[in-house]
């Protein structure tokens, strides 16, 4: 699991020495490229790159991993903020994407097939432009931030820099995940004080009227590193990865599981603990299968039909293959009663030929209980066959308990913050270990390596302060990583910035969705703008603006509330109403709105102020929206507004900024602050 000894470079690599190029097409959208895709002669990589009309070249290329190897071809189905290619080629790049090696098994061919195609890029770079200097730039986000800081940790003279972003540690996963678990699952019915503690106008406390097993479950989540401010995305976010992860955990540590329900120190142990009081075990038998109607050959079946002991045998002997058009279920002998907690529960076949197979429960209706869907699942009809009526099942949710509390035993050194409650005031973990530390092994399995801080080249950070995944300290790990490797010299090369009310992910659903778009901004515009400051820093000496400013205080990030002394690149905005965070009214009472805007050094000016209502209001005056220096770099803005319909509602002010091209669209820096007003 060590990294090579050797930084890598492809020159000499026999594996990619024979690369092709199976499509070259002129393409106009979404502007003028040449599209070219190929691969490497008896590897599974395949490429694409896009490249600018010569007149717009700029000498660079940006290459995107994603999360997972998969298609080289996914940016093309992205469209707005997230079009990769467009903003490329918009800013003088050819854009770079692989499949990161398809399905090779080889870890390190993660990075090995990125620097390949990376190089290979160049090759034909040279081709259409003439020979030249071509700088290159790596950059990806969660799993591809992994792969990112992988790449330049164990390559040379491959990328002049990198843009990793919303990044964990080697102590991300499954961590970030089990400890969210725990914590939906004795916070279940408590989100909505919570949120309404942390909200804008709320009473800051997020632990009142808790009982104790809840504050301390909120209390460990939170010197975790979740961010408080996260809560209300509660419905939506869930488990997270979870359910995927848990099957690394089930093969690499199986005997935890008994352990958790059997030895002292262990959640599960405890007779009056929350886990026995949540566990749930139905011992029932197969009436019947409902199989499902898929890919892959096994016993044909009309839609509805069920597979039990009266089926001819001719029929039962039959194979075809046909397209999933019905779930696979089994008919239970006896229901279930009353679910305490059904989340995570497994179906486990405990007699017959499938005994010891486990399959995800999906719902229940009455005496029939669904088959969910899973990592390493592989096809369900096959899974299916041996199984009969007769054999014993039980619905389990034991395991999906016990994982909940994994990371309380798998506590790491002493520089990871989120871990520090777990130990004595000797230093040493309060709950029984495991054998070994899973989390750097699952991030060696991602990325092909585990992060060191050993860059080559310059790196600029884009993270989150409300990233539900990654955990905000998790960035600050890193940064002080790389702080050890190059000592005096890390602010020469590496900056952190941090873009308030941004979470993980930079899918545009979410900013689509009611409960997202009035809540957060993307970060994708600060992504966009670490690239192109990224270019000026190497090939022109321009130095970016600094990291943002911060403490780590019990696992949480804290930022000061003056632009000037947060630094980093985000505009920072206040917003009040009447005076304060919360105003109380009567319908057709005036509320005066007034924000402020301020932008960070080096950092540009502001480009855009606007008002957003998520509730009936009316503009009842002059709406002003004042730049109050001949910089651009702060202003106010005022509405005095009055709303018709009683309940509560949280305007807010949003804004954005530029740094360098205020017509640029790919890169208006965001960020937003909200109100409560409650209409009576």
């Amino acid at each position: 699991m060590e990294n090579p000894n050797k930084l890598y470079h492809p020159q000499g690599d026999a594996r990619y020495a024979s690369p092709y190029i199976d499509k070259r097409e002129q393409r106009e959208s979404p502007f003028s490229h040449l599209y070219v895709h190929g691969g490497f002669r008896g590897t599974n990589t395949r490429f694409s790159l896009y490249f600018p009309p010569a007149a717009s070249y700029k000498g660079r290329f940006y290459q995107l991993l994603t999360p997972v190897q998969g298609s080289e071809d996914a940016s093309q189905k992205l469209i707005g903020d997230e079009d990769n290619i467009g903003f490329a080629i918009s800013h003088g790049a050819y854009f770079v994407q692989s499949n990161l090696g398809g399905n090779d098994s080889e870890h390190t061919t993660l990075f090995r097939s990125s620097a390949a195609v990376a190089e290979y890029s160049r090759c034909v770079a040279k081709e259409l432009y003439g020979e030249h200097r071509t700088y290159g730039y790596v950059y990806g986000g969660s799993g591809g931030g992994f792969k990112t800081m992988s790449c330049v940790e164990n390559t040379e003279g491959i990328w002049d820099g990198s843009v990793p972003y919303i990044i964990g540690s080697p102590m991300a996963i499954p961590y970030m995940y089990t400890i969210r678990a725990h914590a939906f699952r004795i916070l279940r019915n408590r989100f909505s004080t919570i949120i309404d503690a942390v909200e804008p106008g709320g009473n800051g406390d997020m632990y009142a009227g808790l009982n104790i097993e809840e504050r301390d479950a909120l209390m460990e989540i939170t010197n975790m590193g979740f961010p408080p401010g996260a809560w209300f995305s509660h419905k939506i976010i869930g488990d997270g990865d979870l359910p995927i992860l848990a099957y690394a955990v089930d093969q690499m540590d199986p005997a935890y599981y008994t352990d958790f329900w059997t030895t002292p120190g262990y959640l599960g142990a405890d007779p009056n603990g929350s886990a026995v009081r949540d566990r749930f075990r139905h011992f029932t038998r197969v009436k019947a299968i409902i199989l499902p109607e898929g890919k892959g050959h096994y016993h044909s079946f009309h839609k509805g039909d069920v597979h039990d002991e009266n089926a001819e045998a001719n029929e039962a002997t039959q194979q075809v293959s046909i397209q999933y058009e019905t779930e696979p279920a089994f008919v239970m002998e006896d229901a279930p009663g009353t679910i305490p907690y059904n989340v995570g529960t497994k179906i486990v076949i405990a007699s017959g030929a499938a005994a010891g197979l486990k399959l995800p429960m999906g719902k229940i209706t009455g005496n029939t209980v669904n088959v969910g869907s899973a990592y390493g699942m592989g096809d369900i009809a096959s899974l299916l066959e041996k199984i009969r009526p007769g054999d014993e099942i039980i619905l389990d949710n034991s395991d999906y308990i016990a994982l909940q509390t994994y990371h309380r035993h798998q506590v790491p050194d002493e520089y990871y913050a989120g871990w520090e409650q777990y130990r004595d005031e000797n230093g040493n973990p309060i709950y029984p270990q495991r054998p070994e530390l899973l989390g750097p092994k699952l991030v060696y399995h991602a990325a092909g390596s585990v992060q060191s801080g050993k860059i080559n080249g310059k790196m600029i950070v884009v993270a989150s302060l409300l990233d539900e995944c990654a955990m905000p300290w998790q960035p600050d790990w890193y940064r002080n990583k790389v702080t050890e490797f190059l000592g005096s010299k890390a602010n020469d090369n590496f900056r952190l910035w941090y873009n308030d009310n941004a979470m993980h992910s930079d899918n545009c659903e979410y900013y689509n969705n009611e409960i997202y778009s009035s809540h957060i901004i993307s970060y994708r515009s600060a992504l966009y703008q670490a690239l192109l400051d990224l270019s000026a820093w190497v090939e022109h000496g321009v130095e970016p603006p600094q990291s943002t400013a911060y403490e780590i205080i019990n696992a949480q990030v804290v930022v000061p509330n003056i632009a000037k002394e947060r630094k980093g690149i985000q505009p920072l905005v206040t917003l009040t109403a009447n005076g304060n965070t919360k105003a109380a009214v009567s319908i057709g009472e005036t509320i005066e709105l007034e924000g402020s805007v301020d932008v960070p050094p080096n950092a540009g000016k502001i480009t855009s102020m606007k008002f957003v209502f998520d509730g009936d209001f009316v503009s009842s005056g002059e709406t002003l929206f004042t730049i109050l220096n001949d910089e651009g770099t702060s202003a106010k803005a005022k509405m005095i507004c009055t709303a018709k319909v009683p309940g509560t509602y949280f305007p807010s002010l949003r804004v954005t900024s530029n740094k360098n091209d205020p017509a640029d669209t790919y890169t208006q820096i965001k960020n937003l602050a909200r109100v409560r007003v409650v209409i009576e």
